[in-house]
């Protein structure tokens, strides 16, 4: 998954945090819009049943899709296919959706919330704090190809970073937190894996349309 995050901030130390530490991570810098608080209710509860902070779920909606969840009246909609106030690709949706027992729809905001929290608490438990934020942009084949090779990441990934988790919008982005198991299953329509760890058991719709991320820059995926 990409977004085109326009990073207007100077360049920071790296931060590295290990997972088991998740409860003492900063807070993202982006500025949460009353579009993502109306969501507020949803986010705690996807919180709480995914273990992840409320903050970082707010943030990575602000970046993805600003909290809105129709452009010019129709599903908010990435040219890519992403969907919904998370931003899910097609195979990451159908994925979490059958693991945590979700409904069909993609675009209702809270199963849309829910699958999104659960990529992340996945991702978090493969590649730990910040490395979570990068999988969830980039997808979790092309982080952990830039952990093996250290092949640079896209430049809108290391934006989307440095936005997200107090990093730098540099090559050098941080290393993962492997704190979970190392078994992967792939995604329906896609070429990315997500981690496979024991949790609950859990198409693109027509007119979609992309959406900007505010009204003087686009986001994309």
């Amino acid at each position: 998954m990409a977004a085109l995050i326009r990073l207007a901030a100077p360049l920071l130390v790296a931060l590295v945090i290990p997972s088991g530490s998740l409860a003492q991570t900063p807070e993202p810098v982006l500025e949460i819009t009353p579009a993502v608080e109306r969501w507020r209710p949803i986010i705690a509860e996807a919180s709480q049943r995914f273990a992840i902070p409320q903050a970082w779920i707010a943030a990575v909606m602000q970046a993805e899709s600003a909290g809105l969840t129709h452009w010019k009246g129709r599903p908010i909609t990435s040219p890519a296919g992403a969907m919904g106030l998370m931003q899910l690709m097609p195979g990451t949706w159908n994925a979490m959706r059958r693991r945590h027992g979700l409904g069909p729809d993609p675009h209702d905001p809270r199963d849309n919330i829910m699958a999104g929290t659960a990529y992340l608490r996945a991702m978090y438990d493969r590649f730990g704090y910040p490395g979570l934020f990068a999988a969830y942009n980039a997808g979790p084949g092309r982080y952990a190809e830039y952990l093996r090779s250290r092949r640079p990441l896209p430049g809108e990934t290391r934006a989307y970073i440095a936005q997200l988790a107090r990093s730098p919008a540099t090559q050098e982005m941080p290393p993962a937190m492997l704190s979970g198991t190392r078994l992967f299953f792939a995604l329906e329509g896609t070429d990315k894996t997500i981690e496979s760890s024991p949790a609950p058991p859990g198409s693109e719709p027509e007119n979609a349309i992309f959406v900007p991320l505010n009204m003087s820059s686009e986001h994309r995926k």
